[in-house]
């Protein structure tokens, strides 16, 4: 493992598998707004009173790269953004500096179309992108975030990986930590276990948690407290930008609505009528529309309804959430802990197992794991 070197501050690397895509390059530029005190950290959990002396690794020592198949350099990309209110105007000027270091750590990723490379030749280069990264700047360690578009779940005889689950193979082999912010299949294949088992590292997922599912995820355990009975619940999603147009196939969108479903069920105990629906709406771009119809009842059998909306910018509210993940597994990692981190379910639509479903019960557990990190030396 490679240190921080004679005199330097220790460093932490952030790869992120999508890196081109609105929430790698928000992430990015946000971090280095929050860095140089151009913006507050505004949604980042990592930066509130109760993980303060936790040992995360510090906005400033974060260093990142990724992976990609688009060539749109991230200052380019951070434009784009800036026209689609994503990011304040004269942010992508201001941060030039970094999007463009971070955008020469940037290297292609794959299969391209008409890739003749077998999965082990992908993991492999995958692996030495990786491994190349680390040592080129030193760091401590590296956390892979998988941020890229939502892909269709594999078939059962599927004869090859999914580009997810490369990555998340090529993570593991080089001893790197890993989180999951997409609902695809990452660790989460009997082709991996066996090394995800050996190789003792942290690791999260999976599908981020930003807006309808987070709502559900309150609400769901005030029925529940409240004794009333929850009947329906159906909703409906309007997304533009990437997003929209890679759920606008279905077997990426079953993908996604498999989460959304999860809270509801492990909340509530059973599943209620209902269903999700998603929509492409490209004129939309980076902003989202989440509608929920919930039907239940109360007292002696009266019928009511409660109906929520939420509009949001789904890179404005992820990015957050991507930052506080690589730190708090950067110092899972540094500390000793292995596995997977349920929790940090409180990230997640579909969380790894053992913890609880509802947002209060899971932020009750991420204060604990900031205490146990606080509590911990690293090893």
């Amino acid at each position: 493992m490679h240190g921080a070197g004679p005199g330097r501050p220790e460093r932490t690397g952030v790869w992120f598998v999508g890196a081109r895509g609105s929430v790698a390059t928000t992430a990015v530029a946000g971090c280095a707004a929050v860095t140089a005190g151009l913006h507050p950290p505004t949604g980042m959990v990592t930066e509130t009173p109760p993980f303060t002396g936790a040992g995360l690794p510090a906005l400033a020592s974060l260093v990142f790269g990724g992976h990609d198949v688009t060539d749109c350099p991230l200052p380019k990309r951070a434009e784009h953004l800036t026209g689609a209110g994503v990011l304040p105007h004269g942010l992508a000027t201001a941060v030039a500096a970094e999007l463009t270091a971070a955008d020469a750590e940037i290297r292609t990723g794959g299969p391209l179309p008409g890739d003749t490379r077998t999965d082990e030749e992908l993991i492999a280069a995958f692996a030495t992108d990786l491994t190349s990264f680390r040592a080129r700047h030193h760091l401590a360690r590296v956390v892979v975030v998988n941020v890229s578009s939502t892909e269709p779940l594999p078939g059962p005889d599927a004869e090859r990986l999914p580009p997810s689950s490369l990555y998340a193979a090529a993570a593991v082999r080089t001893g790197c930590p890993y989180v999951n912010f997409t609902p695809s299949t990452g660790l989460r294949t009997a082709a991996l276990t066996d090394a995800v088992a050996a190789g003792g590292l942290p690791h999260a997922g999976r599908d981020g948690k930003t807006g309808q599912t987070l709502l559900r995820s309150v609400l769901a355990p005030m029925f529940v407290q409240r004794a009333l009975d929850v009947r329906a619940w159906s909703g409906s999603n309007l997304l533009g930008g990437g997003d929209g147009a890679a759920l606008a196939d279905p077997a990426a969108a079953a993908a996604k609505n498999a989460g959304k479903e999860r809270v509801l069920a492990d909340t509530l105990g059973h599943t209620p009528e209902g269903e999700v629906h998603i929509d492409d709406v490209p004129a939309l771009g980076d902003w989202k529309t989440a509608w929920d119809h919930i039907a239940f009842d109360g007292f002696l059998g009266s019928r009511m309804v409660l109906q929520t909306i939420w509009q949001g910018c789904d890179s404005a509210l992820a990015a957050p959430l991507v930052l506080d993940l690589a730190r708090l597994v950067a110092r899972a990692h540094a500390v000793g802990i292995s596995g997977p981190l349920p929790e940090l379910g409180f990230y997640f639509k579909d969380p790894d197992d053992g913890g609880p479903a509802g947002l209060p019960d899971q932020f009750t557990a991420l204060l604990a794991f900031a205490a146990r990190l606080r509590e911990e030396s690293p090893r």
